[in-house]
């Protein structure tokens, strides 16, 4: 089986073939899932769904809950491409919502973050706190205003994690609605990290579980050719000590990705996430 097959094989039992697997879970038992059946993966997409879908989603009152991915446009180092984090976020979020279909979507990433710790790294976008917390409060209201009333912020970037935690809670009180927030790799427990991450770090910043994540979830961004970290390092120019050292220390435990880690990683985050939703939709 050649890598493409693998990759196409991989998404498929998340997306069609573990919904079954899912839905023997006790876990999951009240829970309907789409069974068996192939589900296209952009009808739990918002932005590629029509008025009407949504419309008749709510209004039908099987769309439950949705999804509000997080990410960040920053430094990967020299390897990654600077949207991973919301691409990675997007897809976890995508296929726990294609676990859930049709109870679930997700709304347009919010795709930058708050990044100011990369900004020597040439290319890093960031937003000021408030600015990032705004965009993602109207956008929860936007969404109560359509009569969403159950929203998980799903986190991917680093940088985001504490004004969330912070400011989330004061959301759902405003908008008197449920939301909660996580960040995806909150699914890992340290046994979890020790099993799959050679360094033992997950996330860890365009290190080995990124860069693993990317190898089975996206591999045309991953860009090895004329990388020599040793011959760039000069040319860099990072200000803090201590960052320059992690950054290098990253550099080398990107080596040690493989696909099979992405794989199991991803699938991990998936379930994780479904299970969360699952909770906020059918509280106990």
């Amino acid at each position: 089986m050649n890598h493409r097959t693998r990759r196409r094989a991989f998404f498929h039992s998340l997306a069609a073939g573990s919904i079954a697997a899912l839905a023997r879970r006790r876990a999951l038992a009240d829970v309907e899932p789409a069974g068996d059946t192939y589900v296209n993966p952009r009808k739990v997409l918002l932005w590629e769904s029509t008025r009407k879908e949504f419309r008749d989603g709510m209004e039908g009152g099987v769309l439950k809950a949705i999804i509000l991915p997080t990410g960040s446009t920053e430094q990967h180092n020299e390897h990654l491409a600077m949207i991973n984090d919301t691409a990675s976020v997007t897809l976890v979020a995508q296929q726990a919502a294609l676990l859930l279909y049709p109870q679930v979507m997700v709304a347009t990433p919010v795709p930058v973050g708050i990044s100011p710790h990369w900004m020597d790294r040439k290319g890093t976008l960031t937003l000021k706190k408030e600015t990032f917390l705004a965009v993602v409060y109207e956008i929860c209201e936007s969404l109560k205003t359509h009569g969403v009333n159950t929203i998980l912020v799903l986190n991917g970037h680093g940088g985001n994690v504490g004004p969330l935690r912070e400011a989330v809670p004061d959301f759902a009180r405003q908008l008197a609605i449920n939301i909660q927030t996580s960040s995806y790799w909150d699914a890992y427990k340290p046994e979890i990290i020790k099993k799959y991450m050679t360094s033992g770090k997950a996330p860890g910043h365009a290190g080995e579980f990124e860069t693993s994540f990317a190898m089975a979830a996206f591999p045309q961004r991953i860009h090895w050719e004329g990388v020599d970290y040793e011959k760039i390092k000069p040319l860099l120019h990072i200000k803090d000590p201590k960052s320059a050292a992690d950054e290098e220390q990253f550099a080398r435990d990107a080596k040690l990705a493989s696909t099979a880690k992405g794989e199991a990683m991803i699938g991990i985050a998936v379930k994780w996430t479904a299970e969360r939703l699952r909770k906020m939709i059918r509280p106990a």
